[in-house]
């Protein structure tokens, strides 16, 4: 088969098997309106998979042939079992395309035993992409119960823009969420290949269109301490400062804690908090 065959294959299979998915499928909103066309619309898979729309338009009309990066994040856009996987590849002339899998981020010992001393102060493990590795009590009594929620959703910057729990907590929601999209960025240019990054970044943006206006804007922001305003449902008002330590090993691990200055309102409903979730958590 020539590469011009070849690209006209892989264009229309692109086009059939968007056709075969609903927008609930790839858990994207559902409209109200008719839609014109069956399945996804292009631009809805060009967000996915963190490409732009007139490259995903290329790709299935055969004019331009897809990277390596763009097939591993077009396969899990357009939830590709493995046989479909296979035959995306051999379409693209790139057998060896999909990687290996990449290892499970472990939570390092020294972390668990960290969280596990801070019985009065929320904590919570960041891993890459700031994915949530493991938290205190406490932290489960500020925001949610994270062991409730599948640990591919149990990402900060995805649960501040789409946990109603985590989204209401935030006083100036905006400005946080802000700040979360810069330190996702700055996150980015560590491994700008991560296809579980793009994946991240083309749901957040078909969802969300404050996420979408601000990671095209390109700010970063180390967040790395600052000070974050509360309105808990059981305490009320919290002002605690936010301070985030690096792990020592090159692991990218972070340790995120949150306090509040001895002797004011945020550091006695610290301590109502630490004692309302009786059972301890684990990540």
């Amino acid at each position: 088969m020539s590469s011009h065959d070849r690209s006209t294959e892989l264009g229309g299979f692109l086009k059939a098997r968007r056709a075969q998915l609903t927008a609930r499928d790839v858990g994207l909103p559902e409209t109200v309106t008719r839609r014109k066309v069956t399945g996804l619309r292009r631009e809805e898979v060009a967000q996915l998979a963190a490409i732009s729309v007139d490259y995903y338009t290329r790709l299935e009309q055969g004019r331009v042939q897809a990277s390596a990066s763009v097939l591993i994040t077009l396969a899990k856009a357009l939830r590709l079992d493995e046989d479909q996987q296979a035959y995306l590849y051999e379409l693209a002339g790139k057998t060896d395309a999909r990687p290996r899998r990449r290892r499970t981020q472990q939570l390092r010992p020294a972390m668990r035993r960290l969280l596990d001393q801070l019985t009065e102060n929320p904590a919570i493990v960041l891993g890459k992409r700031m994915d949530i590795l493991a938290w205190n009590t406490p932290a489960t009594a500020l925001y949610t119960d994270f062991a409730q929620i599948p640990p591919a959703r149990r990402n900060y910057v995805h649960l501040l823009f789409t946990h109603p729990a985590m989204r209401a907590l935030h006083i100036d929601w905006e400005h946080s969420a802000h700040t979360a999209v810069a330190a996702l960025r700055m996150e980015a240019a560590k491994d700008p290949d991560d296809p579980d990054l793009a994946v991240l970044v083309g749901e957040l943006s078909v969802q969300d269109s404050d996420f979408r206006t601000w990671w095209a804007t390109h700010q970063v922001n180390s967040a790395s301490y600052g000070t974050k305003h509360y309105r808990h449902p059981v305490v009320g008002g919290l002002t605690l400062d936010c301070d985030t330590w690096d792990s020592p090993d090159g692991s990218g691990q972070r340790l995120m804690i949150l306090t509040a200055e001895p002797g004011t309102p945020s550091h006695d409903a610290l301590r109502i908090l630490a004692s309302w979730t009786a059972q301890p958590e684990n990540a």
